[in-house]
């Protein structure tokens, strides 16, 4: 530790300043990706959003990035950092240094904002209306009894996600993989079918 404490102390205080933004925020996001990934929340959800508007929403439940929410504060530390450190003996003049290192960090954010888009329009919430089965064609899963006996499954697509419902019908038994057209919902949860 006192490698890094000495090493530390003889950098220059302007690049002290990029090193310790860029090490910060280089922990904050990984914790903050972390955590979205193993699905343990968000650190912009409901009142810790800052924006200038009076929208509380959390991120996933607006369905869009705010600019200046808590995340994207650190993506622009991020950015604005590590260019600083990146181009510190490129650039000599402190000013124009920093100017560069705010056009990296508003990139970041920008590159972000865009990758988040693009990652809510693959996000689907899994709902579904059942009345919306009536009338399509899908494929008996589980072995449907004749002459409503009985009932059994089949997978139906909605939205692209593939439900498994219960099924009956009036006709002909219904052995696991024939393809049947939707009649009507029972009961709201059960399908009638036929042989399509």
């Amino acid at each position: 530790m006192t490698f890094f404490s000495d090493w530390f102390n003889q950098l220059d205080p302007t690049l002290r300043i990029f090193w310790g933004i860029a090490i910060f925020s280089s922990i904050v996001v990984i914790i903050q990706m972390t955590m979205s990934f193993a699905g343990m929340g968000d650190i912009d959800s409901g009142d810790a959003d800052v924006d200038f508007s009076t929208d509380t929403d959390s991120l996933d439940d607006a369905g869009s990035m705010h600019l200046l929410s808590i995340r994207n504060i650190f993506y622009f530390l991020l950015g604005f950092g590590w260019a600083g450190i990146s181009l510190w003996n490129t650039i000599p003049d402190t000013i124009v240094l920093t100017a560069a290192a705010v056009l990296v960090g508003c990139l970041f954010v920008a590159v972000f904002i865009f990758l988040f888009r693009q990652m809510m329009k693959l996000q689907s919430n899994g709902a579904f209306n059942v009345n919306d089965a009536v009338g399509k064609l899908c494929d008996v899963y589980l072995r449907i009894p004749g002459q409503n006996q009985g009932q059994g499954k089949v997978q139906i697509s909605f939205n692209g996600s593939v439900q498994e419902l219960d099924a009956r019908t009036q006709g002909q038994p219904l052995p696991s993989g024939t393809k049947v057209r939707v009649l009507r919902v029972i009961d709201k949860k059960v399908l009638e079918v036929e042989k399509a």
